[in-house]
């Protein structure tokens, strides 16, 4: 099957100069406004003229063909949902007139062995100035991190924090890049899996190779006990970990500051080398999506998880409740049976997670995503699995899971901006790249770049922004691949992305369970 993401390259490189509208592929019945559009326009698109009968906002449909009631919508070469009723070419198409088509679990059939991502021209060349760590695996910073066991104890996490940037302000040690602490309401109160989720969260994001040193900080009575974190750690990964039971200490600001300056010490040692593309752990997020999500920033981002993965280097896609509508193109790349039966699962156990309690797979999108112009969760999904590019499925991994493999892996999250971002961190990204036609200026504890989706918000919010990917439409995808993949490098080599500029790093746990 060809995957639609080529469709959309090989049209926005014949766009003129300022297109009216887009069709992404030819079995499309609809097109794209890229400008307000007013009724009783008419417009080029694809080398056919249509009058409109409707208004149409930037970034939402119009009907490019008479549409039957019942009938399946197609955009990105897949149906998008169903028309609620008969739709004359030029009308406005999005919740007045087309619905979602997803149901519930579904059986899958395995059908043989992941396509092979095409080379990415030059990918094995490129390389960064990365921290090598003892286990081999290259982070893009040398932090401290506080991650705090349960919440009351994340304001001493913060302070420490404060106070050790103080001092490294004063002696500006050329191997550190900063201290961080991660605060969170939870570690206390919680049973079972609920429990276990946060635990196994807080001890991935201590292996995370960005941090090049790690308090762990506990009160002492919480039930997300320190004792029972440790043995999540490696013991070959502890000569960078210190912990500190604040109950224990007489004075436990003190007592913090001292094991935090143990761990400076070590740090200050650590200088970046030059190491190779393989050596990145790209993640992979969408929030507050439009419809030019999926035309421009998220095949860009699927560019550059191919061009990483093809080099030898990792790329982690998570948010399975938006793949719903899509999974079978993920599925269709799964490199054997073992991978897709465990992808087939994490998608049906996801559904059901919704229907358990009570809601339908399909509440998605957001108002935010209908706003900007996306209608269906079809829609949205089949915009939001070109993060992935086109790169083999390798492998598929739990919540707080590591990454143990290369090439593309699936993660168990929900879409959740702060709850997918951490744990990206969690399993092991070094850099996450995040598409957005609304907005936002949420972090991760790693890097988070801002890929606009449009010239509006790259404009409006550069103090958000990290790139624009609207330059698609002019420069076509290969120019503004070289360019992201060339920021991404430097961001990588310790540039600041517009979230560490902004002070924007923060993690959410996953919370599922009962409080007690």
């Amino acid at each position: 099957m060809l995957y639609f993401r080529a469709m959309t390259t090989a049209e926005t490189t014949l766009l003129p100069a300022a297109p009216d509208a887009i069709r992404i592929g030819v079995e499309d019945h609809v097109a794209i406004a890229l400008r307000p559009l007013e009724a009783g326009e008419e417009v080029l698109v694809a080398g056919a003229r249509v009058r409109l009968r409707d208004a149409v906002p930037s970034g939402h449909k119009f009907a490019l063909v008479d549409i039957a009631q019942g009938a399946p919508v197609y955009r990105y070469r897949a149906p998008i949902g169903l028309a609620t009723r008969a739709i004359a070419p030029g009308e406005h198409v999005h919740s007045h007139n087309l619905h979602t088509a997803l149901g519930g679990e579904r059986s899958y059939s395995y059908s043989g062995a992941g396509v092979r991502a095409p080379a990415a021209p030059g990918s094995r060349e490129h390389t960064f100035q990365g921290y090598r760590r003892a286990d081999g695996a290259v982070g893009t910073r040398n932090e401290l991190w506080i991650l705090p066991t349960v919440g009351c104890v994340g304001r001493l996490g913060e302070r420490l924090a404060a106070s050790a940037n103080q001092r490294l302000a004063a002696l500006a040690p050329e191997g550190v890049d900063g201290a961080h602490a991660f605060n969170h309401p939870f570690g206390c109160s919680q049973l079972g899996a609920d429990l276990e989720g946060t635990a196994a969260v807080i001890a991935a994001l201590a292996l995370n190779p960005n941090a090049g040193g790690v308090l762990l900080l506990g009160l002492g009575c919480e039930s997300n006990q320190l004792d029972a974190l440790l043995e999540r750690i490696p013991a070959d990964r502890r000569a960078r970990l210190r912990v500190l039971r604040a109950q224990s200490e007489s004075d436990e600001f003190a007592a913090g500051e001292a094991l935090i300056d143990e761990l400076l010490a070590l740090m200050a040692r650590d200088r970046r080398e030059e190491v190779p593309l393989s050596a990145l752990r790209l993640g992979v997020k969408c929030g507050g999506s439009d419809a030019m999500s999926g035309l421009t920033a998220n095949p860009l981002i699927g560019l550059m998880a191919d061009a990483v993965t093809e080099a030898g280097g990792s790329a982690i896609l998570t948010e399975i409740p938006e793949i719903f509508g899509a999974e079978t193109l993920l599925m269709e790349r799964a490199v054997d049976e073992g991978v897709f039966d465990k992808l087939c699962t994490l998608v049906n156990g996801f559904k059901r997670y919704f229907l358990e309690n009570g809601e339908p797979v399909s509440e998605n999108p957001s108002p935010g995503n209908i706003a900007g112009g996306i209608t269906t969760l079809e829609e949205k999904s089949l915009g939001a699995v070109q993060k992935g590019g086109l790169a083999p499925v390798c492998d598929v991994i739990g919540y707080g899971e590591r990454l143990s493999r290369s090439g593309l892996t699936v993660l168990e999250a929900p879409g959740n901006d702060a709850v997918s971002t951490t744990a990206l961190a969690a399993a092991g990204a070094t850099i996450t790249l995040f598409s957005t036609g609304r907005g936002t200026p949420l972090g991760s504890p790693v890097p988070t770049l801002k890929i606009a989706s449009n010239h509006a918000l790259a404009q409006r919010k550069a103090n958000w922004t990290d790139f624009d990917a609207a330059r698609v439409l002019e420069e076509g995808m290969d120019g503004a691949a070289q360019a992201l993949l060339a920021r991404i490098l430097a961001i990588a080599s310790g540039a600041r992305a517009r979230n560490e500029i902004n002070e924007e790093r923060a993690i959410g746990i996953w919370k599922r369970g009962v409080t007690l």
